[in-house]
């Protein structure tokens, strides 16, 4: 397996980061919220909140990724390092992405958010 491929999976469990962050962050999280989760989350407000969202927005984001990865490789006409190196940095530029929202870095969360998006799409480029 590419290490492109490993970065998908890690893609894939991000999301579930941030949402052991939402849950848990306030403390309020517990058996009885567990019975209509997706109401809790809604109620959270301040840090949980914004772990909350970026859950969302990895959810939103992760099969695009997922896609680009797996078409530069059927394709293949980008050098298997290339793709690889690509895929650390989209999960680079995750990461930061969801530090930046838990601490509430408006403009600096948007910056990270355009970079990422133009991994994506480097993705394609590099395959032409």
């Amino acid at each position: 397996m590419t290490v492109a491929f490993w970065c998908v999976l890690i893609a894939l469990c991000l999301p579930y980061v941030c949402t052991g962050i939402a849950k848990f962050s306030g403390g309020k999280f517990g058996p009885r919220q567990n019975h209509d989760p997706r109401s809790f989350l809604e109620t959270l407000d301040g840090f949980a909140k914004r772990a909350h969202s970026a859950q969302l927005n990895s959810f939103e984001v992760t099969p695009a990724f997922a896609a680009a990865v797996i078409i530069a490789d059927i394709v293949g006409n980008a050098q298997p390092v290339t793709i690889d190196v690509l895929a650390v940095l989209f999960i680079t530029s995750r990461m930061l992405y969801i530090i930046c929202y838990l601490a509430d870095w408006a403009m600096m969360r948007s910056i990270v958010w355009f970079i990422g998006m133009a991994l994506i799409v480097s993705f394609f480029f590099v395959s032409v």
